[in-house]
């Protein structure tokens, strides 16, 4: 079955996106290699994206960069929304349901990874225990205010990860 990963690029201070939702910031860290990245892409077989994220903004739009992981990603996504669209760009689906949304998302990445994009989806899918891993890419710039990687969740149980060995920093698997 495939794996959940959340992935996300985050500020030191914890946000993935500036205030209104602005990805702006990234693009002055953009276009460096970074093999973690680049094995995260190689695996991935579909995407989970909130409706946020999909239709929000993104620092490379009308380049060849525009879309997930700097315009190189080019396969299904699933999109989670309470509003779903009339009609759905090609290779992309619209649900309107948490577990739906993650059958949907398995089935179409096969044996590789599902990547989520979103930090309402990814919540939603560790608080529905179905998140196993985290995958953050820190970026060295403090944003002070936007949206965090992951919202609050008061009163909540603490959530234990391991790091994954290998040569990236940010790469966790969540323990159950």
């Amino acid at each position: 079955m495939a794996r959940l990963i959340y992935s996300a690029a985050a500020s030191l201070d914890g946000f993935i996106a500036g205030p209104g939702g602005d990805m702006g910031w990234l693009t002055a860290y953009a276009g460096e290699p970074n093999p973690a990245a680049e094995r995260l892409l190689a695996d991935t077989g579909a995407l989970l994206v909130g409706r946020r994220t999909h239709d929000g903004d993104d620092p490379n739009r009308d380049t060849d960069a525009e879309g997930a992981f700097g315009g190189q990603y080019d396969g299904p996504a699933v999109v989670l929304t309470h509003r779903p669209p009339a009609t759905a760009p090609p290779g992309t689906v619209f649900t309107t349901d948490l577990h739906s949304a993650v059958a949907a998302a398995r089935e179409a990445a096969g044996d590789r990874a599902v990547v989520i994009l979103g930090a309402d989806v990814a919540a939603q899918c560790l608080e529905a225990g179905l998140l196993d891993e985290v995958f953050v890419l820190v970026v060295p710039v403090l944003l002070g205010d936007g949206t965090p990687m992951f919202p609050r969740r008061p009163g909540a149980s603490p959530v234990r990860l391991e790091s994954i060995a290998d040569d990236t920093p940010h790469w966790y698997r969540v323990v159950r």
